[in-house]
């Protein structure tokens, strides 16, 4: 689904990412865990277009897309739910959900009608505030909001920017719930966390980036028990629960 090949990647001089490579396979959930200011959200720039790449290749369901632009990008079928949510807060959660959905616009208002009764059939409370300004939600609900609003393009890939970030733990715990429905549903998901123990436990695989970095990769049940992702991102409970 996506191959990024020795990518590099930052702004004006600074250099963040260096010789980056990684994939995500059809149908899997990946996740790239790291500290603040490791390079995670550069990735995902990069990825959807927002900053160019300054070497390597970012290969997506067979195509280089490296050089499209952020729009283009979308119409190839990847979708970013970017950090801090980034409603449009003096907007409805459905007419929110309708700019999501531009991309199949196409297809008719019958269609697109459909595809939001799927995204509140996956959020429920977004159907109770269908009517509400996105900006008088709760956090929890700006998220789901957030990730229906991608699900709305029907991508092929879709990229969770520190999804759990300011949320109480029973929403964090339901957020990561509904990313692995997404997995269930076909759905295919890099997600990019500081909750390490939480995204590694939904994942099928991992990578440990690090001050631009990758520096350890695996299955996750593998960097779960590794001692040194414990000791540096998972705390000494990673193995109650």
């Amino acid at each position: 689904m996506l191959k990024i090949k020795n990518l590099e990647a930052g702004y004006g001089k600074l250099r963040v990412l260096k010789r980056i490579s990684l994939h995500v396979n059809p149908g899997e959930i990946v996740t790239l865990i790291g500290a603040n200011g490791a390079g995670k959200t550069t990735l995902l720039a990069a990825i959807t277009g927002l900053i160019r790449a300054t070497a390597g290749e970012i290969v997506l369901k067979g195509d280089n897309i490296e050089r499209l632009k952020a729009e283009e990008i979308v119409f190839r079928g990847c979708s970013l739910v970017p950090e801090g949510r980034q409603v449009f807060a003096t907007m409805s959660v459905r007419e929110n959900l309708v700019l999501g959905g531009y991309v199949q616009h196409r297809q008719g208002k019958a269609k697109m009608q459909e595809e939001i009764e799927y995204i509140y059939d996956l959020f429920p409370v977004l159907r109770e505030r269908r009517n509400q300004l996105a900006g008088t939600l709760s956090g929890g609900e700006q998220q789901m909001l957030a990730m229906g609003r991608a699900l709305m393009a029907k991508p092929a890939l879709i990229m969770l920017d520190e999804p759990s970030t300011g949320l109480a733990p029973l929403i964090v715990k339901n957020i990561f719930q509904i990313i692995t429905r997404l997995r269930e549903a076909g759905n295919t998901v890099l997600l990019i966390e500081q909750n390490a123990k939480a995204a590694l436990r939904v994942a099928d695989r991992g990578y440990v980036l690090e001050t631009g970095k990758i520096i350890l990769q695996g299955a996750s049940e593998d960097l779960l028990a590794n001692r040194d992702v414990q000791r540096a991102y998972l705390g000494r409970d990673v193995k109650e629960n």
